[in-house]
Formats: C-alpha cells, structure tokens, sequence
C-alpha cells in the first residue's frame, strides 16, 4: 500500500488527534452529567420563592413610616416589571438571555476574544441564569467545581422554568448595595420612587449596579 503524500499527512495526523481529544472531552462530559445531575439540589427554592420581607410600619393612611431587618426588599412580579427596565437589564447582563439554553456559547467566545485582545476589564460571560443559580444554591468561589455546577444548575432551572419565571427571580433577588436586594427596592433606596416610575437613565444605573465594584 503506497504511503501518504507528506503534506496530507501533516493535515491529518493533527485532525486525527484533535477528533481524539474532542471524542475524550465529550465523553468525560457525559460521565460528569450521568453522575453528577441527579444530585443537583431541588428547585423548590425556586418555585417556591419565599424571600425574607423587613417588618413594616405605615401609619393609619398607609404611609411608610419605618422599616426594620438586615435585608431591604420589595417583591414584584415580572409583569409589573417596566419595560425600560427589563431592557437595561438584559442589556447590561445577557442580551441573548431569550435566545440561549442556560449557557451563552457565543458570549463566552465573545468574552474570551475580547480579554485576548487585553484591557484593564476582564469581560464576563455569565448567564442570567448562572446568576440564579449561584445566587440561590453556591458560594463566589472560582473553582472549576463551583463552575461546573453553575452550569448543570443552570440547565436544571431553564428545563424546569420557564424564561420570566428566571427573569423574575433576578429581578428580585441581585444584591444592588445599600442593603437593597432586588431592583424595586433598590429604586425606592436610590431615587425614592417605586420601580414603575424610573426614567431611562435611571434604569440604566439600577442595571449597572450589579457590576459596580
């Protein structure tokens, strides 16, 4: 049997071992998915979304007169969210939050392009949904474990919930400084207002303070 022309095998070789090192990747990934997914924490915490909610104090004609707890909150649902802000969100954290499964694939590729060229501030690829997920179930550890599981809880929400429904839980659990979690009570500590009455720029301020240092 004649041998390969070199400059065919130089292309092949590599092509070989690069199909090799994907087929290992993939299975040591379907491995990790097999044994590690049935032990994902349930979502319960989720669908069951109980956040602590501060005492209270109105006078007789409901005006807010005080209010005591470590955590400052106020619930809203997703559709008492005001557009402006939904859009401000989603384009300071996940503009393709509709268009992805959990894990933004081309925003990592984007991220990772965007360090290779340099700059001062690294660029993020974290998912609304990653942020769910480490919000409600993980540490900020940065380790390959933590990651992994961020990303298999991911999977598990966006299977179990639907898109509003993990928009919703963001929208009112991110920690946005001054003891303030979620955006409607960030908007009554940072303007006074309930959320349904910020401006534009407002809106953007309240959605770029998750990435404030």
């Amino acid at each position: 049997m004649p041998s390969l022309p070199l400059a065919f095998r130089i292309f092949l070789y590599p092509f070989i071992a690069l199909l090799g090192f994907v087929a290992i990747g993939v299975a040591v990934a379907i491995i990790i998915l097999v044994l590690a997914y049935p032990n994902l924490p349930s979502l319960e915490l989720l669908t069951d979304y109980r956040p602590k909610i501060p005492l209270r104090i109105y006078t007789a004609d409901k005006h807010l007169i005080g209010e005591f707890g470590e955590e400052r909150r106020a619930v809203i649902a997703i559709g008492d969210v005001p557009n402006i802000m939904k859009q401000a969100i989603l384009s300071a954290e996940d503009d393709r939050f509709y268009q992805h499964g959990g894990i933004d694939y081309l925003g990592i590729l984007r991220a990772a392009g965007m360090n290779l060229l340099g700059g001062s501030k690294k660029q993020g690829a974290s998912t609304i949904t990653q942020q769910v997920a480490r919000n409600f179930f993980l540490t900020g550890e940065k380790t390959y474990t933590r990651k992994l599981y961020e990303a298999l809880l991911s999977f598990k929400i966006e299977n179990n919930l639907s898109k509003d429904q993990i928009l919703e839980l963001y929208i009112n659990q991110i920690y946005l400084g001054q003891r303030a979690y979620g955006f409607a009570a960030a908007s009554q500590i940072y303007f006074g207002k309930p959320l349904k009455n910020i401006s534009t720029a407002e809106a953007a301020m309240l959605a770029g303070l998750p990435k404030a240092p």
